[in-house]
Order: C-alpha cells, then sequence, then structure tokens
C-alpha cells in the first residue's frame, strides 16, 4: 500500500511501515530492505515532489515477485501523479 501526501516544502521523502502481524523481526526487516530498494529505485524518476510517500507492508509482501513489487509500485506512483488515488480520510475528534 503507498501512501502520498503533501509535506509542505519541495523535498520528496519517502517512509516505510510494516506492523508485527507480518511477521517477526527478521520477516520485517527483509520487506522493509526490499522496499527500500524499490523506493531508491522508482521515486527519483516517478516520485512527486514536495510529498511524503509511504509504503506499508502488507502480509505475503515478502514472499511476492520483486519484478510484479517494482510493477505495482509503478502503477501506484503513476495513479498518484494523475490525481486518481482514493479520497483523504476523516480524521475522528479526540475523545475526551
Amino acid at each position: 500500500m503507498l501512501l502520498v501526501n503533501p509535506n509542505g516544502a519541495d523535498d520528496l521523502r519517502w517512509g516505510i511501515t510494516v506492523t508485527k502481524k507480518i511477521g517477526g523481526a527478521v520477516v520485517r526487516n527483509r520487506m522493509k530492505r526490499r522496499f527500500r530498494a524499490l523506493l531508491r529505485d522508482a521515486l527519483p524518476g516517478a516520485g512527486l515532489p514536495g510529498h511524503d510517500h509511504v509504503l506499508i507492508g502488507r502480509e505475503g509482501g515478502v514472499e511476492r515477485d520483486f519484478a510484479l513489487l517494482r510493477q505495482e509500485l509503478s502503477a501506484a506512483l503513476a495513479r498518484a501523479a494523475a490525481g486518481k488515488g482514493d479520497p483523504p480520510r476523516r480524521r475522528k475528534p479526540p475523545s475526551k
């Protein structure tokens, strides 16, 4: 899953998050290494300047073919650049 939000600066920034639901530390770290390689390759050419890009690891991401991950990230970046992403979610007001 890819989230893209404006950051109010001219920087192109990125982040990765993988929860413990995915697996142990070895599995999570392997997924993060794969994501870092994908982002370093794709963002300089297809990333949106002035935006934060966050990849969220999901179940099955470690076993997934790397070429397929690259295609999916390219498609997600193209959708974000075209403005065809999902609308931002409304935040719940803080509970008292």
